[in-house]
């Protein structure tokens, strides 16, 4: 699984080159946090073409992608949980952070509606309003999850080091 997120990272990362310009320098992010209808409009104008197919395509990987890293970063967090919390309280935050990346990757495609409506004309401010709300919380439960996995995967290792030495120096 982890390959697969590699590569479809890379293809969106490539197709992301694509429409990244001045009015656009985060790309499909920018394009996701424009906000206004004036500012999605203003990227979409920047695009040429091949821009515009590419960011259509970036958004049609996208729902692929959301499935894939979703039940990455689940299975991470499912991972991490069971080896350090078992049965313990701790156990159901990460079970709650596990729902909450599933409910990004729902966030992720109404997010990508709104975002292929406005690239193909119709431009509606809800439109952008939509994109830029559901992407916030997109990244923030996102967000959340990873911290999750890497500060429990960092008390996973301290705690193998720690009880290794501890259990060295007591022999």
């Amino acid at each position: 699984m982890f390959i697969t997120v590699i590569i479809l990272a890379t293809v969106m990362r490539y197709l992301d080159s694509q429409i990244q310009n001045i009015d656009n320098a985060q790309g499909i992010i920018s394009f996701e946090l424009a906000k206004d209808l004036s500012k999605s409009e203003a990227i979409l104008n920047s695009w040429n073409t091949l821009s515009k197919t590419s960011a259509g395509m970036s958004m049609g990987f996208d729902f692929l992608f959301l499935i894939i890293y979703s039940l990455f970063i689940t299975i991470l967090i499912h991972l991490v949980n069971e080896k350090l919390w078992g049965k313990s309280k701790i156990n159901s935050v990460g079970v709650l952070l596990i729902w909450l990346a599933f409910l990004a990757a729902l966030f992720d495609m109404i997010e990508n509606v709104a975002l292929i409506k406005l690239l193909l004309g119709d431009l509606q401010q809800k439109w952008s309003s939509i994109a830029y709300y559901f992407a916030i919380c997109k990244f923030s439960l996102l967000s959340l999850g990873v911290f999750f996995i890497i500060i429990n995967s960092f008390y996973l290792i301290f705690k193998k080091i720690f009880l290794k030495k501890y259990s060295q120096t007591s022999n």
